[in-house]
């Protein structure tokens, strides 16, 4: 097995690991929906500092795996592969197990897919905080925790990401974070 694939199979087991433990999976797989919601609901953050501590550890887990593909994985003589969109299957399992909603937004550059424009009223003050130099912004709304971290976009990246540029600068991109909040009784 070669380098890169010896690195994305351990970046997939730990991607795997901090979900099972910090999502708190449970042993069986449900597949009926109702009972998957009142699973989902049990497990959900009791508080948005639970809900803010689980959103940063999970940003952190992504923004760092999002690096190390980018670093160890993108190679210009291998052809085309996006490591973003690797990680949208990841996504696809956490919001069907979970609940939890996860998705990148385009900040100081033009979207690459237009998928990635902010659409809510969240995302797009999301996308002005992280601008204006913000870290995170979250908030909450129907009974849900939104949170949007920071992505930098290294010099490394911008050879895709903004081909056309005049500086090396650093430039940011956000991963929003949307996971319910357990229901009050």
């Amino acid at each position: 097995m070669n380098r890169n694939r010896t690195y994305c199979l351990l970046a997939c087991v730990t991607l795997l690991t901090f979900g099972t433990i910090v999502l708190a999976q449970t042993d069986e797989p449900n597949n009926n929906v109702a009972d998957r919601a009142a699973e989902i609901n049990k497990n959900a953050p009791a508080s948005v500092q639970e809900a803010r501590g689980r959103a940063r550890v999970l940003h952190e887990t992504l923004h760092g795996s999002l690096q190390v593909m980018h670093r160890d994985f993108f190679r210009e003589d291998e052809g085309l592969k996006i490591p973003s969109r690797s990680l949208e299957d990841v996504f696809s399992e956490l919001s069907r197990s979970y609940g939890v909603k996860l998705s990148w937004i385009a900040v100081d550059l033009k979207a690459m897919n237009v998928d990635n424009e902010p659409q809510s009223e969240f995302e797009k003050a999301a996308a002005g905080a992280l601008k204006s130099g913000e870290e995170e912004f979250e908030s909450v709304a129907n009974d849900e925790f939104h949170y949007a971290g920071r992505i930098r976009l290294s010099a490394t990246c911008l050879g895709c990401h903004a081909s056309r540029r005049s500086s090396n600068d650093d430039r940011t991109a956000g991963l929003v974070i949307t996971m319910p909040l357990k229901k009050r009784k």
